[in-house]
């Protein structure tokens, strides 16, 4: 019998504590069951044992509600008359209240104390509509919160969330250091793992306008973002599902990324678009800025605008037809993208014409044409074609690719030296069309080391970081190698252009200093990526486009092939030249300022009709098809019996 009362005791006690585990409202509710059975208890016995007193207080429901008001009160008490059982018993009520009221305080401040805590931690669900969420954090965030922030400037209310695994409260204050002002965008952070399914709900992705997965830092990063593009694509949407954008560093990941995202979602391939883009810099004056300027909300973006009346015209025929904006392309009713078509492409009336304009409320088109300045016009080529000489400093995971794409855009018989400590046992030799590769020891810090490369056999240097250490490390070496070199070119006059890659914007800024042409921050460069597309999905066409050595890509030609130097004219006749050579002009850039910032001397989308005159330095910024071309030196940089030209580039 005694084992039996134990077994039920013990099962009693097991249940009394799993209610116990549940949490506040638990133990509220049995602090409510205490007290109504304290409040019954007393009540009882005073109707049993004092006659006269319950009646004088009202009968039983008079003595109810005394019995609670002294369990929730006890000064209550301090009025009472009766007989001594009476007063007794309502000392004990008014006793047993102030244990009850005083643990009931202490569990709705722990339990209010949880809540906030659990508020803190970012741990509560989000509920919103229409937003975007960004999954991971990375240096990568600031820009793209910048640029939310700059893109939804004309949104009444619009909401980004970011979902990292790291403490609310810190990356709120981080938030608020990098972006003062976040104008109309409120900026949500919630705590959680990407990688976790339970944490994903908390940002309420079915309301979601669009999904962006940031690469986070660390050698595993393509395998995370392949996990999150996983789960995303296992999930169950309930709705629509929303605009899915994310970027992979390895290209050989690219695949099987795209293979967990599914259909509905874009990855992009940031290893090699930083590849691309340093091999068109390093030949093509002022690009990354026009790039920057294209990818950023800030100045100039790509928008789509309705053919409208000008459906039935050709292509040709609508690049002067706009006020304010300049057209680089089409997209197809059946949403093909064409980026510069053939000039006698003819506009179909469920086309969009694409438009680089300051923003898609800023397109206006032209009441009437644009006067043309025609004896300004030239039809020169602006440059004959010859062989590159260039030196690559430094080797990382980029480099053979670089090699392997340059091989395609330079003139037979052109050559390529990679300056290293040591050789890499992937230096591309085999295969090689147009390049030759040679290798040469170098300490790329070492002053001695790089003055006996012989720099001025090249035209062109691009100076690669060192995947090898950490990114802050190796942009130091990259701004101690730079200096070297422009400390070099300026004592020696040798005319070689220097493009640069640094994996920090902060550290950019920096090296600045050191007035190299170009700087490469391929972080950057997918940060905008990614939040145009984030924007416009659609988009993702026009810039694979651009930046695809087959079709059509960006170049900044001598002026001198469009108009004739110093001539008084207007950009509608630079568009109109461009035209005639099946070319889209979309702005040009003046070689006097390309050290003045921000723009280093880049203007894109200028009014046509304003005066212009262009000097035989400046360059005209256009959209053509691929080849290989070369801007000549200036007369006052060529030097007899040296091969390979080159053209300066701009700064980022």
């Amino acid at each position: 019998m005694g084992r039996k009362l134990r077994g039920l005791r013990g099962r009693l006690r097991y249940w009394f504590d799993g209610t116990m585990d549940r949490g506040t409202p638990a133990l509220i509710g049995w602090l409510g069951l205490a007290s109504v059975v304290l409040i019954a208890a007393v009540t009882s016995l005073v109707v049993l044992f004092t006659d006269e007193d319950t009646e004088k207080n009202g009968g039983w429901l008079g003595v109810v509600w005394m019995s609670v008001l002294r369990t929730l009160d006890p000064g209550t008490m301090g009025g009472d008359t009766g007989g001594p059982v009476f007063l007794g018993l309502m000392l004990i009520v008014t006793i047993g209240g102030i244990f009850i009221v005083s643990a009931l305080i202490g569990v709705l401040t722990t339990g209010l104390e949880a809540r906030i805590e659990e508020l803190r931690r970012g741990k509560s669900r989000l509920v919103e509509r229409g937003h975007t969420v960004v999954l991971g954090w990375s240096e990568q965030v600031f820009t793209v919160l910048a640029e939310l922030v700059e893109a939804n400037q004309s949104e009444r209310r619009s909401c980004v969330v970011i979902l990292a695994d790291r403490d609310k409260v810190k990356m709120e204050e981080e938030i608020r250091r990098r972006i003062p002002e976040t104008g109309r965008t409120r900026v949500i952070c919630r705590s959680g793992s990407p990688l976790q399914r339970q944490d994903l709900e908390l940002v309420s992705l079915d309301a979601a306008k669009s999904v962006m997965v940031l690469p986070p830092v660390g050698d595993d990063s393509d395998t995370e973002v392949i996990k999150v593009l996983l789960l995303l694509n296992s999930r169950e949407w309930r709705g629509e599902r929303p605009n899915i954008v994310a970027a992979v560093q390895s290209s050989p990941n690219l695949a099987a990324a795209r293979l967990a995202a599914g259909d509905s979602a874009l990855v992009i391939d940031a290893d090699d678009i930083a590849v691309r883009l340093i091999v068109q810099s390093h030949r093509q004056s002022g690009l990354s800025t026009v790039f920057n300027e294209l990818l950023s909300f800030e100045g100039n973006e790509i928008y789509p605008y309705p053919a409208g009346p000008l459906a039935g015209g050709t292509y040709g025929e609508t690049l002067n037809g706009f006020e304010l904006g300049v057209p680089v392309g089409l997209r197809r009713e059946n949403g093909e993208v064409q980026v510069n078509p053939p000039m006698d492409a003819v506009v179909a009336g469920g086309d969009e014409i694409l438009v680089i304009a300051e923003d898609d409320l800023l397109i206006r088109r032209a009441q009437t044409r644009p006067d043309l300045v025609a004896e300004a016009m030239t039809t020169g080529s602006g440059g004959e074609s010859t062989p590159d000489h260039t030196l690559v400093i430094g080797w990382n995971s980029r480099a053979a690719k670089i090699i392997t794409l340059l091989d395609r855009l330079v003139e037979p018989g052109s050559l390529i030296d990679v300056a290293a400590p040591r050789e890499p046992a992937a230096l591309p030799r085999e295969g090689l069309e147009n390049l030759a590769v040679g290798f040469r020891r170098c300490e790329p810090t070492h002053r001695p080391s790089l003055e006996a490369l012989g720099l001025d056999r090249y035209r062109h240097i691009i100076v690669l970081t060192d995947d090898d250490i950490g990114s802050d490390r190796a942009d130091d070496r990259t701004l101690v190698t730079l200096l070297h070199l422009r400390d070099i070119a300026t004592r020696t006059g040798t005319p070689y252009s220097i493009v640069t890659e640094m994996n920090s914007d902060a550290n950019r800024e920096i090296a600045q200093v050191t007035k190299a042409d170009d700087f490469i921050v391929s972080t950057k460069i997918i940060s905008l990526l990614l939040t145009q597309l984030v924007e416009d999905r659609h988009l993702h066409a026009v810039f694979s486009d651009l930046f695809d050595p087959e079709g059509s890509e960006i170049y900044l030609k001598p002026a001198g092939g469009y108009l004739t130097p110093d001539a008084p004219a207007n950009f509608a006749t630079v568009i109109e030249a461009a035209r005639q050579r099946g070319e889209t002009a979309i702005g040009y850039r003046r070689a006097d300022e390309s050290d003045t910032p921000p723009g280093y001397g880049v203007v894109l989308n200028p009014p046509k009709g304003a005066p212009l005159s262009l000097r035989a330095d400046d360059a005209v910024v256009v959209l053509a098809e691929t080849g290989r071309i070369s801007a000549p030196v200036p007369a006052a940089r060529k030097e007899p019996g040296r091969e390979g030209v080159g053209a300066q580039a701009s700064r980022d």
